[in-house]
């Protein structure tokens, strides 16, 4: 399948591919190659327009989307980003990466993903509650508890699920756990806004503890993070809190670097603050104890080729956000576990400079292992599935119920991408490390690809 016009649903695409061709999978079950033509169109792709009124009285359109990809496994479940940048190239990229990322958390949830290009930067909670009505008053006909149950995503926070979901209550005139994310009184789940963060870093304590046998852990790591929203504020108090060292943090501006450690104090006053927009810059120009922590800003820069010596390398901010030569830099830097907070975070440059340092080291301690998106950060919507039996249930599980059992799927989903990429490993250098893209495209292709068959998707 070639999409030109589409390059970051192209990438995701060629990822999967790519992986699912150079194993075994097709060798032992050729069956599977024809469900790949199939899973890469979306069952259906909704396209609308968003007619408002901002606080001016001027009227004002933006584009709608929701991509519903595959309901093999159950209702569409994603987010809806509202973004500038976004179009439908990365909305169906997004939506794919969803398939299987859904499947890895071993609940039954479809794929689907979608959005706006509606801007909520600069804009009034007034304005930002009339797109949302509108918005909605174009989408609730095409979703629901049984059909599609969109969340959260950039731009879409709390206070826009609330207004998206009172809008849906008028509408249909029904009260379902329709929307994820939504607020504790009503409906919402306990761990869900810290689920993506801390997801990860579940995932991330699987692999060290393998790669070492069991003797480190995340005690003593200097650990590279980008992005400062949701994920990255949760990874970040993760990993203060089993000890490790944070020494970046990042935003579209710049990066602070501190090699002494960002405080678990420092990143719930970003926290705060990013809620009012307010920059990386702006914040620690406004607070003194940042100097004093002497956590530096570099304008327009990531992370990755100023932090120094690190051990992990967390991406958490958007797609594409690790080139080949920040790959490279920080291999060069030290870094031994990279997994992406953020979606398809990598380039397909960076992953195969990782690819290819995972059994280059003297020993399985000295080498290299990334772990992509659609398993590390899968714990946000594993918590969104756990919120919709909640709703189902109208009941309310406590902060530590929530927790275990995402830390038991995470878990699960590392041991299910390990175990798979040992199975349909077709490298012959055996001591390396198995490769974790392998696993997770395999794994969760083939429980999709398995309910496809089942239902007559593909025979």
């Amino acid at each position: 399948m070639v999409q030109p016009h589409e390059p970051e649903f192209q990438q995701a695409y060629d990822e999967l591919f790519s992986s699912l061709q150079n194993s075994t999978l097709f060798q032992k079950h050729p069956e599977y190659e024809k469900v790949i033509p199939v899973v890469s169109i979306p069952e259906r792709i909704i396209q609308f327009r968003v007619t408002w009124e901002d606080d001016q009285g001027n009227l004002q359109v933006n584009r709608g989307y929701r991509v519903q990809f595959n309901s093999a496994l159950g209702p569409y479940k994603g987010g809806l980003r509202l973004h500038p940048s976004v179009n439908l190239s990365i909305l169906k990229f997004l939506g794919y990466e969803q398939i299987f990322k859904n499947a890895l958390t071993g609940l039954s949830m479809g794929g689907g993903k979608g959005g706006s290009d509606f801007d909520p930067k600069g804009r009034s909670d007034n304005e930002i509650r009339r797109f949302c009505v509108a918005f909605m008053r174009q989408l609730s006909r095409h979703i629901g508890q049984f059909t599609d149950v969109p969340a959260g995503d950039i731009g879409t926070g709390g206070r826009e699920i609330g207004y998206m979901f009172g809008a849906f209550k008028q509408a249909q005139n029904s009260w379902e756990g329709v929307l994820t994310g939504k607020g504790l009184t009503w409906g919402g789940s306990l761990i869900r806004p810290e689920a993506t963060g801390y997801g990860l870093i579940y995932y991330v304590e699987k692999m060290i503890e393998k790669a070492s046998n069991g003797k480190e852990t995340f005690a003593g790591k200097r650990v590279a993070i980008s992005g400062s929203g949701n994920v990255a504020q949760y990874a970040a108090l993760k990993v203060i809190e089993l000890g490790g060292s944070v020494v970046s943090l990042s935003d579209s501006k710049g990066t602070i670097i501190s090699q002494e450690g960002i405080t678990a104090d420092h990143v719930n006053d970003i926290g705060a603050a990013k809620l009012k927009f307010k920059s990386l810059e702006e914040i620690i120009a406004s607070d003194a104890s940042f100097e004093a922590n002497k956590v530096q800003y570099i304008a327009g820069a990531r992370p990755w080729i100023h932090v120094g010596q690190i051990d992990v390398a967390l991406p958490c901010a958007t797609q594409n956000e690790v080139s080949g030569e920040e790959a490279k830099a920080l291999v060069a830097a030290g870094c031994k576990f990279i997994a992406e907070g953020s979606n398809m975070g990598s380039t397909a440059e960076a992953i195969a400079v990782f690819e290819a340092e995972r059994g280059n080291g003297a020993s399985i301690g000295d080498s290299i292992w990334y772990a992509p998106g659609k398993a590390a950060n899968c714990g946000g919507v594993a918590v969104s599935g756990l919120e919709m039996a909640q709703n189902s249930q109208r009941v309310q599980w406590t902060s530590e119920e929530v927790d275990a059992k995402l830390k038991t799927i995470m878990v699960n989903c590392f041991d299910n991408c390990y175990n798979t990429s040992v199975q349909y490993s077709a490298e012959t250098n055996k001591g390396a490390l198995p490769s974790l893209v392998v696993g997770a495209n395999i794994a969760g292709f083939v429980k999709v690809a398995d309910a496809m068959f089942a239902q007559g998707d593909v025979f």
